[in-house]
């Protein structure tokens, strides 16, 4: 089980001009994991099938890269809601049913798993306050982006300071979705419509997830922005639930997304 290879994650430039405030982060590949198979890479995926030792391989990698300890790096069984969790330790047994999480404690790296929905790493840098969220298109729409910007607010955090950054998720001209996917945005607020357009399949649309989720970042009163990268369409880079299940694979992998504060 070993890899010659470390791991190299993608940095954003806007979060990347942080070190000075000792904030580190990366949105994790598939690149300098130990999995084989159809998890091959870097899978960090608890709720995977791969093998187990791998996982934990897969995760200390991670964690010494963020400069943290295996125990301090931290990540959510993660349901698709709206429900965030402040952090001041870890995790003493399960993981919390949430979809984001936020501290002030240096030494702590968050995480957010993904393979298609959005990764979006947060920080404060000002008052030393970061976040980590997974949105996909359910936790998206019913807030958990605004919930994890509120969470950073109860711990000091300065919204207008606050830099938000979409991470690998799909495109929309790989997200084909059903009518009652869009009569629900629709629903929700008319305006959304612009993030539909018609695909090859009668009935059927493209959702632009990227763009619904710097929008609401930036709605919200953030600076959010996104990498621009597909997971779908990159397969040697992403794992990516969609392709897995157009080619009828028993399960995938998952990559994360970290960001910490150096103790």
């Amino acid at each position: 089980m070993e890899s010659a290879v470390s791991p190299c994650p993608v940095l954003a430039p806007e979060l990347a001009a942080l070190a000075a405030n000792g904030i580190r982060h990366g949105f994790f590949t598939r690149q300098g994991g130990v999995s084989q198979g159809i998890y091959r890479g870097l899978n960090i995926g608890i709720g995977s099938n791969d093998d187990a030792a791998a996982v934990k391989e897969n995760r200390r990698r991670v964690a010494q890269w963020m400069g943290v300890e295996p125990q301090a790096f931290l990540s959510l069984y993660q349901v698709h809601s709206p429900d965030v969790v402040i952090v001041e330790k870890p995790f003493d047994g399960e993981r919390p049913r949430a979809d984001a999480l936020v501290t002030k404690i240096p030494g702590l790296a968050l995480g957010a798993t993904s393979a298609d929905c959005g990764p979006i790493l947060f920080a404060e840098p000002g008052a030393g306050i970061i976040g980590a969220a997974h949105a996909g298109w359910k936790g998206a729409l019913t807030g958990v982006l605004e919930a994890t910007i509120d969470a950073m607010e109860i711990l000091g955090a300065r919204r207008d300071r606050i830099i938000a950054v979409l991470g690998p998720s799909i495109s929309q001209k790989n997200y084909e979705v059903g009518p009652e996917f869009v009569q629900r945005f629709c629903a929700d607020k008319p305006e959304n419509q612009r993030y539909f357009i018609a695909s090859d399949k009668l009935g059927h649309a493209l959702f632009d997830l990227n763009a619904y989720t710097v929008d609401r970042l930036n709605a919200a009163g953030v600076q959010g922005s996104q990498l621009g990268r597909c997971t779908y369409a990159e397969e040697e880079l992403f794992f990516s639930y969609r392709r897995t299940t157009h080619r009828s694979e028993p399960d995938y992998g998952r990559q994360i997304s970290a960001i910490s504060i150096q103790a």
